[in-house]
């Protein structure tokens, strides 16, 4: 499938030996692709490495159960309606097992108030935690305590890790105009701001 962004497209008479060196890196790696934000993060070839490593912890190397790391990416792709990120990991939920419902709710955007239909408990959890974090920025000791019980205080940490890397995976996919295919958006664009 193709991916496309606003930035200029690398390729082998273009790249540095520094961007090569991480673009081996990664094409090496678990992920062995450069879909999503490598496609910006590849034209700072530093950001890139560290990001990469990062990503790859937070994706697969947590104490988390994929059902739980995909949940917590598709909670932030909806957040911050990022295109490529929902795209590229929505087809993974829901292969990990979150369930077609709480997808599409979470597609459709949570309100405030709105407690999506979650299958398990710790999903629900998840989904709270998400809420909490992107609304308030903070969690309360309670909602803390009720993590730490479920999932321990390393996962909890690694957990909180998930949310902001793939914050920063949104962030560069919105600004650089990342898209994977020619098909329907999962998010309506909101209007350029001018």
């Amino acid at each position: 499938m193709s991916i496309t962004s606003r930035l200029p497209a690398l390729d082998d008479a273009t790249a540095s030996p520094e961007q090569r060196r991480v673009l081996d890196a990664i094409l090496g790696g678990p992920r062995g692709n450069l879909d999503g934000p490598f496609l910006a993060w590849i034209h700072s070839p530093a950001l890139a490495d560290h990001a990469q490593r990062l990503g790859a912890f937070c994706r697969y190397g947590t104490r988390l159960e994929l059902r739980l790391t995909e949940l917590a990416i598709l909670f932030t792709a909806s957040w911050w309606q990022s295109q490529a990120e929902w795209q590229i990991h929505e087809p993974i939920a829901r292969e990990a097992g979150v369930s077609a419902s709480l997808i599409e709710a979470l597609r459709e955007g949570l309100t405030e108030d709105q407690e999506p239909d979650c299958e398990r408990d710790d999903e629900a959890l998840v989904v709270r935690l998400g809420r909490s974090l992107y609304t308030t920025r903070r969690v309360s000791e309670a909602l803390y305590a009720e993590a730490v019980e479920a999932l321990g205080e390393p996962a909890v940490v690694e957990l909180v890790g998930v949310f902001g890397y793939y914050a920063l995976v949104a962030m560069t996919l919105n600004v650089f105009e990342v898209r994977r295919g020619d098909g329907p958006l999962p998010f309506p664009e909101p209007p350029t701001p001018g």
